[in-house]
């Protein structure tokens, strides 16, 4: 096994999953950390360095033991260790980010920050006893893709933990926080889950962006175990806001670090105006459910058919697609009927 290394800003962008640390700028360095049989392949955590309060990190990863030794490791290569972190503000309460920093706050005694919006989803974890998208499988439902829902009920879902569940020591609203010199402007960015935030360094111009602006895909939207009235909604007006503050770089949670997130916020936001007219397209003068018209898009960069998909995958198609569907019902570009729970779209005649 390599021993992982430190990085410039030079890192190789294709490679960006690589064990180690990159430095991002002086004191602010982006540590990829492993996920368990995830085609996201890794979670990047920021360690924020040079403060008086210690080491703060920006997500805490996946509580497993890979990912531990890996962030040890990283850390070791910038010349510090575990117990160096006082602080980790997480973007959002998704396991791959929220779990290991209630690991770390049991193991070392560090703050866990996270946004309010999350508290209801924290909740219905200990309500539920699991951490199974029950949000989400209530859409597959109402979709019609009642035997779709039942396949992902069936999975292994990687069993239900509570004790890296716990509360933050800190719910966090639209407010700035600071660390010595460093001040970060903690912003709401409700639709991939309703209680994400991300973490704006105006100072330094960089924006830790958790899943909230992804370099190379788009986040899954409104997956929790709760639900919403209109995910996608939130999600866009979320992106417009980011637009509305100074540019920055780009943090992201998954992939490498990019130079803008207005130009990838505005990417993001065409290809969901791309996605909403190919799915009015696919509707024409028929009436469907969002799980009809899943399977007659294309799926990922490579258009792969919606059969071609495994059945979490599917699940994340028909989803994305009743959030799309609802948004053009929000616009009366569709009409929405309910039978027996299932939901059908019609394309609003227009004069």
């Amino acid at each position: 096994m390599t021993t992982p290394t430190a990085h410039t800003a030079r890192f190789d962008r294709g490679r960006w999953a690589d064990a180690g640390a990159e430095t991002v700028r002086a004191g602010v360095h982006r540590i990829p950390l492993p996920l368990p049989d995830d085609g996201l392949r890794a979670v990047n955590v920021y360690a924020l360095e040079g403060l008086t309060e210690g080491l703060v990190l920006i997500d805490g990863g996946w509580s497993i033991p890979e990912s531990r030794k890996a962030l040890e490791d990283a850390l070791a290569t910038i010349g510090h260790d575990l117990g160096e972190i006082t602080h980790v503000l997480v973007t959002h309460i998704h396991r791959d980010h929220y779990t290991q920093a209630v690991e770390l706050r049991r193991l070392l005694g560090s703050r866990v920050y996270l946004g309010s919006g999350e508290r209801r989803s924290l909740e219905l974890l200990g309500e539920t006893g699991t951490d199974r998208p029950s949000g989400s499988l209530h859409t597959l439902r109402r979709a019609g893709a009642h035997e779709l829902a039942e396949r992902v009920a069936a999975m292994d879902h990687g069993g239900f933990d509570p004790s890296v569940w716990e509360a933050p020591d800190r719910w966090l609203g639209d407010e700035e926080i600071h660390f010595a010199d460093t001040r970060l402007r903690v912003v709401p960015t409700p639709g991939h889950t309703r209680g994400h935030v991300v973490y704006l360094d105006e100072a330094r111009g960089l924006l830790f962006s958790g899943d909230h602006v992804l370099p190379h895909i788009t986040p899954s939207i409104g997956f929790e175990l709760g639900s919403t009235a209109l995910p996608l909604g939130d999600y866009l007006d979320s992106l417009r806001l980011l637009t509305t503050l100074a540019d920055a770089r780009l943090l992201p949670a998954h992939g490498p670090v990019g130079p803008s997130v207005h130009t990838r916020v505005g990417e993001l936001l065409d290809h969901h105006d791309d996605r909403l007219a190919q799915a009015l397209a696919v509707l024409g003068d028929r009436t469907l459910t969002a799980y009809a018209v899943a399977q007659e898009l294309g799926w990922t960069r490579r258009q792969l058919p919606f059969a071609d998909l495994g059945a979490f995958n599917q699940m994340l198609a028909v989803n994305e697609t009743a959030a799309h569907l609802d948004v053009l019902v929000a616009r009366g570009r569709v009409a929405r009927t309910e039978t027996e729970g299932v939901l059908r779209y019609t394309a609003a005649v227009t004069s």
